[in-house]
């Protein structure tokens, strides 16, 4: 029995990640709805950093809460593929869970940035052993956890203004 070959692995876990940031790629999904706006960046772009800083749900965590810890574990998970140690200490990436409009703008920055790195992380990675594959599948898994948190968030606040996606 052969392993996968690293373009196959390559190309799927980028699939996976551009589905979770960016949306579906076309009429079918590996596990986001199939509406246009359901990624992570569609999902968050049009609310203002009130909205953001809302309290809400278990732990009374915030949008901007959320985005901030999502942004710090793909951190970690670009360090992780790249054969750097990292914290196990989650901790510091639930610090933020206010922003002002200068601050949210910041975030939603930051966390296009790191996606964009942790993309060429994976693109790049050269030996896909256990380490690393888990590393990959977990950024993938994790943040598919995130934005169903998100969304699940949005949809009682748009009941009543914009139409929830997806």
């Amino acid at each position: 029995m052969t392993g996968t070959p690293a373009a196959v692995t390559v190309s799927l876990l980028t699939r996976m990640l551009r589905e979770a940031f960016e949306g579906p790629p076309g009429p079918w999904t590996y596990f986001t709805d199939t509406a246009p706006g359901t990624g992570v960046f569609e999902t968050i772009g049009g609310l203002s950093a009130a909205q953001a800083s809302q309290e809400g749900g278990p732990g009374r965590t915030t949008i901007a809460g959320h985005v901030h810890h999502l942004t710090s574990s793909l951190g970690l998970s670009t360090l992780g593929l790249r054969g750097q140690s990292t914290s196990r200490d989650r901790s510091r990436s639930w610090t933020v869970s206010r922003v002002d409009d200068t601050g949210w703008a910041d975030l939603q920055a930051r966390l296009r940035r790191e996606y964009e790195s942790l993309l060429v992380a994976v693109e790049t990675h050269a030996v896909w052993d256990e380490d690393a594959l888990g590393v990959a599948i977990g950024a993938v898994a994790h943040t598919a956890y995130h934005l169903g948190a998100i969304r699940q968030r949005l949809r009682p606040q748009r009941r009543g203004g914009a139409p929830a996606r997806g």
